[in-house]
């Protein structure tokens, strides 16, 4: 049961649920700022406060979708236009679950663990009310050479550049804090993991930004390169902010002392090899791979046309990537255990008395006196209300024309509606997550359209809810699959074949076996509401369809099954087999001529 969109997979009802706990969490920091007793916000607060806004903000608009039944439903939004929303909430859902938290904890326990104040509250305001504004624009930089209007493409690579000037002036804050007190590192694990992680943080938003660049994003899309970057991100900076944080706020707690510091700076070195030993091998096999995909031999044909053939050269870097991630595991375990004998060791105060500064009444901001970011800083709903402001601008610029503006999206006439059969196959395309190793989205590189065929076109995707572009090919793409002018077309015992045992018909596929779609029965009972719900997302079905989309279904399940008959394969109608098979023959069909006519549009024999 999901959406298949990325970072966003959960349907409906737990997507308001999500939305409700979002909410109560929020209201509560929110209530808690309100009753402070200092006139100003300290810097921390100021990045929990973006994250509530901006997980709530990306969380509603991108989850807009239009409930079929209990457990399923479709995005609001089609193609190019889900592309983008979906983007720029994945894009900035690593920004505001993993960036500004993380940054609030950095400007709070750095300080804390290593005894001194932030290095500048100027730089501190430019961090962060550049970053939450700039970071939002960037999504698209994740849908480059593919089916999205160029200027959707240019505000991402832009502001993704521009990103790179306050992230650096975060991390500079960071590493300047600890002035004088570098002596501390060498024997403290936390201020160690710290460092580590404010120095990952400066290296993943540079890289971030270099990946954006058309020429850089060619190499590290569709392939592990960005896979090695978001986990540098998320183990090093991520996982040491949370390191460091625990090894310092556990032992104070409790009141005692760290178990074993020798332990500790264990931990630290078996992660830091860990991170190198996972990341290594995937840049690696994203650079070998790449070079693989476009490599001619001297007559001008493709050296690997198989798109197997590359990644079975790449599975011993998987290996690698097994044996870092699991020395990261290791690692963990070593600190849970040492925490766990911390915390055996001391007492926690229950009764602990709470302290706060005497209340000092809000007057009217003094000019000769407080700065304008302090008056800010005074008055918590206002300080959010510029934060929301901040963060809403670049979606809304990016967004609303291309859900609005009809010249984003220009159509295609030989493309149509999905037939009832061919919609039910993609709902278990979609059902079975198949987006997360196959894309449908051939880029305008001749190693791709000689590979795939032609490139693939904005108005391909129209009827698409939700698109299925995908980010990393394990599989070829499938949006030619069932052009019968490409190389790639299969026909129906082929399919049935590979779903059934993929090594059969390729001996170097790591593809599963689905062979329960031979056994699993379509739902026809919800098909006439599928159709309905398509009707009012305003795919152009005929009035009254719903009421003959179970006898179209079976029309044309039927001619497949009398395909696979001449086979030698027996199958009922109504089985999930047919209907993905279906689908299949459905992709890139529509934009592709007639099978038996040439580039020049004259006829050939059979």
């Amino acid at each position: 049961m999901t959406t298949s969109k990325e970072y966003a997979e959960l349907e409906w009802p737990i997507d308001v649920l999500v939305a409700v706990v979002w909410v109560v969490f929020g209201w509560n920091m929110i209530g808690t700022i309100l009753k402070r007793r200092v006139r100003h916000i300290y810097a921390a607060v100021w990045w929990y406060l973006a994250t509530f806004l901006g997980v709530a903000i990306l969380h509603v608009v991108n989850s807009f979708e239009l409930p079929v039944s209990l457990f399923k439903s479709y995005s609001v939004y089609a193609g190019a236009q889900d592309a983008v929303v979906q983007w720029w909430y994945g894009h900035n859902a690593v920004a505001f679950f993993l960036t500004t938290p993380f940054l609030g904890l950095m400007y709070y326990y750095l300080p804390k663990a290593a005894n001194r104040p932030i290095y500048s509250y100027r730089l501190s305001i430019i961090h962060f009310w550049s970053l939450i504004f700039l970071y939002m624009w960037a999504g698209p930089h994740h849908l480059l050479f593919q089916a999205l209007p160029e200027w959707a493409q240019a505000l991402g690579v832009t502001f993704s550049i521009m990103l790179i000037a306050p992230s650096w002036g975060g991390m500079i804050n960071g590493l300047l804090t600890l002035r004088g007190a570098w002596d501390k590192v060498r024997d403290s694990a936390e201020l160690k993991f710290l460092v580590v992680a404010v120095t990952a943080y400066g290296m993943s938003t540079f890289e971030g930004p270099m990946m954006s660049l058309k020429n850089v994003n060619q190499i590290t899309h569709f392939t592990d390169w960005t896979v090695a970057h978001t986990h540098i991100a998320g183990m090093a900076w991520n996982g040491g902010i949370v390191f460091g944080m625990l090894y310092w706020l556990v032992p104070r707690l409790f009141r005692t002392q760290l178990y074993s510091r020798k332990l500790a700076n264990t931990h630290f070195w078996i992660a830091t090899l860990a991170i190198l030993l996972y990341a290594i091998p995937l840049y690696w096999s994203a650079v070998t791979q790449w070079l693989m995909l476009r490599e001619y031999t001297p007559e001008g044909f493709l050296a690997y046309p198989n798109f197997m053939e590359t990644l079975t050269q790449i599975l011993p870097m998987y290996t690698l990537r097994i044996i870092g991630g699991a020395m990261f595991l290791t690692g963990f375990l070593l600190m849970v255990f040492n925490l766990f004998k911390t915390m055996a060791a001391g007492k926690v105060e229950n009764d602990e008395a709470a302290e706060a500064p005497a209340l000092v009444l809000q007057g009217a901001r003094n000019p000769l006196t407080e700065t304008v970011h302090r008056w800010l800083e005074r008055k918590g709903v206002r300080f959010a209300i510029w934060v929301f402001i901040a963060l809403a601008i670049g979606g809304a610029v990016e967004i609303i024309p291309m859900v609005f503006i009809k010249s984003n999206i220009p159509t295609i006439e030989a493309v149509k509606p999905y037939t009832p059969l061919e919609l039910e196959g993609r709902d278990i395309y979609v059902k079975e997550g198949c987006y997360n190793c196959h894309s449908q989205m051939v880029r305008p590189f001749r190693w791709e359209t000689d590979r795939y065929g032609e490139y693939s076109k904005i108005g391909e995707f129209v009827y698409d809810h939700p698109f299925q572009w995908g980010s990393r090919r394990t599989g070829p793409d499938l949006a030619r699959e069932g052009n019968m002018n490409s190389p790639v077309f299969k026909n129906s015992a082929w399919h049935y074949n590979h779903f059934m045992d993929p090594q059969k018909m390729n001996e170097q596929s790591v593809m599963p076996a689905y062979s329960w779609f031979e056994k699993k029965e379509i739902n026809l009972d919800l098909l006439p509401a599928k159709i309905r719900a398509m009707q009012k997302l305003g795919v152009p079905y005929p009035e009254g369809y719903d009421e003959i989309a179970v006898e179209e279904l079976m029309n044309q399940a039927q001619t497949i099954v009398n395909d696979l008959q001449n086979s030698g394969i027996e199958i009922e109608p109504t089985k999930q087999m047919v209907a993905v098979i279906a689908y299949m023959h459905k992709l890139g069909r529509d934009i592709a001529p007639p099978p038996n006519v040439n580039i020049a549009g004259h006829e050939v024999s059979k």
